[in-house]
């Protein structure tokens, strides 16, 4: 095949010959001399450009004839390629097939090691959870631990154990371990070792402590001398791991239990089993006297009422005693004087025992002795009732402050609860610390109360008795004076008729 380029050619030269031609025929006869020239400079431009045509042509052929073999070369290695590239594809699609079973066979294999990873990754997660609950634990349990005081620094080693990015090891479980042992044994130990304590001012101080397992420990202060000044209980703080003072120091027989056991002389110490919160609530344990400001005003006239039943107490038991005679042996005596007639003696008697409700009221019937039974009885029953009052001076003011007393606790009790309901009022119930001073008060004014109300009735009691006593006593010697006095009366008389009656018959 030949080229378009090599076929547009001699179609130009036949152009350019027709033209030529054309041009020659239309041109004047005067230029035919000039045309028949230009007519053979004109062949031979034709004749060199057929030559080059030709040459051109048959350089166009060789060409074509190279580029056809090329061609038909490069079909040949193309269907080469072809044949090649479809037995590499049928080898590929088999490859492929292979690859594709192999795939399924690892996606299986790959589930069951996901699977697999799953599972060992939930028991590793479990396992880690575990070990670092347990480090958390023995955390706790070191920090609450008396022993810290001692080590502060013996729990540090569990911080990267609880650290969530962080994973545990063989050795951090061995430590835990290692460190929870250690732990029983020191909380079942009793050591006396060498410390720092803050004492009951605030101030750091060298001391000897005893600590009894992690239950309870003891602290003993030395003088600059050498000389062993204090002794008490230690509570200790978490947050700071530092043992520090009770602020109250425990009483004599409980120091002294603990030095004897200090000294190897004994085997029993006081032990606080509930680690330290009797000893707190020893330390802000009040007495009576202080919780008796928290009673508000109301606890003043409670207090007034007990003062005053005190002394009215104090002054009726001074009255009894300086008012207060043997009366069987007097009554012994002025019974033998009256027998045998001397009443002188018996005024006497009576005088040197005037302090006594008896005497004073016997000597008001001793100058009527000799008048009717009647008129003494009077007489005696006059001096009587001239005495009761003086003996049962202050008792009814004794029994109403003893009722008032608990009145007023009552009184103080619903105040105090007024004052509750007034904070609710304005601060609401969730604070209880609001609440307790109203609590306080209308509690502490009750137990005022019945406090000084119980031991008042007792006593008014007791006083009422011995009043009643005391009356029904001067009584009964009354009658009984009367009795000897008329008994003497008529034994004189009988003597009297007798020494007649044996004077008239001589």
């Amino acid at each position: 095949m030949i080229p378009v380029k090599y076929l547009s050619i001699p179609l130009l030269i036949c152009l350019v010959l027709v033209t030529a031609a054309a041009g020659f025929i239309s041109a004047p006869n005067v230029l035919a001399a000039d045309i028949r020239k230009s007519h053979a400079v004109l062949e031979q431009k034709r004749q060199d450009m057929a030559a080059k045509a030709a040459k051109e042509l048959a350089a166009a052929r060789a060409e074509a004839r190279e580029n056809a073999l090329s061609i038909k070369k490069d079909k040949d290695a193309l269907i080469s390629a072809i044949a090649a590239l479809k037995a590499n594809n049928s080898r590929l699609r088999t490859t492929n097939e292979r690859l594709k079973e192999n795939i399924d066979v690892l996606a299986g294999e790959q589930a069951e090691l996901q699977s697999s990873l799953e599972e060992s990754r939930m028991v590793n997660k479990e396992l880690a959870g575990f070990v670092k609950t347990a480090a958390k634990d023995l955390n706790s349990l070191l920090v609450q631990s008396p022993q810290s005081a001692f080590d502060k620094e013996r729990h540090r080693f569990l911080a990267p154990v609880i650290n969530p990015e962080r994973f545990w090891s063989m050795d951090d479980i061995r430590r835990i371990s290692d460190s929870l042992f250690n732990e029983i044994l020191a909380s079942g130990e009793v050591s006396l070792r060498q410390g720092m304590v803050v004492d009951r001012q605030g101030k750091d101080r060298a001391a000897r402590i005893l600590s009894i397992g992690n239950f309870t420990s003891f602290y003993r202060f030395n003088d600059d001398d050498g000389r062993e000044s204090e002794t008490g209980f230690l509570l200790y703080s978490d947050q700071s791991s530092r043992f520090f003072a009770l602020s109250k120091l425990p009483s004599k027989k409980i120091v002294g239990r603990i030095d004897t056991y200090l000294a190897g002389q004994s085997d029993c110490v006081p032990v606080d089993i509930s680690k330290g919160g009797a000893l707190r609530r020893f330390t802000h344990e009040l007495n009576l006297m202080d919780q008796v400001p928290k009673g508000g005003p109301l606890v003043w006239p409670i207090l007034a009422i007990l003062g005053l039943a005190a002394l009215i107490l104090l002054e009726r038991v001074v009255f009894f005693r300086r008012h207060q005679i043997r009366t069987a042996p007097f009554m012994a005596k002025l019974s033998s004087l009256i027998e045998s007639g001397n009443f002188q003696a018996c005024r006497a008697l009576m005088e040197a025992n005037k302090q006594g409700f008896i005497p004073q009221v016997l000597l008001k019937a001793l100058p009527v002795r000799e008048q009717a039974r009647t008129d003494m009885e009077n007489v005696l029953q006059e001096a009587i009732l001239a005495k009761i009052p003086s003996i049962e001076r202050f008792l009814s003011t004794l029994g109403m402050l003893a009722a008032i007393a608990p009145l007023m606790g009552l009184l103080g009790t619903v105040t105090g609860m007024i004052n509750t309901f007034h904070v609710i009022t304005y601060y609401g119930a969730g604070d209880p610390r609001m609440m307790s001073g109203g609590i306080s008060e209308a509690l502490v004014t009750t137990m005022l109360g019945l406090t000084v109300a119980i031991p008042i009735m007792l006593f008014h009691t007791l006083l009422s008795r011995r009043v009643e006593t005391q009356i029904s006593t001067i009584e009964e010697k009354s009658v009984a004076f009367v009795n000897m006095v008329f008994k003497a009366r008529n034994g004189a008389r009988t003597a009297a008729v007798s020494g007649t009656t044996g004077g008239e018959q001589g």
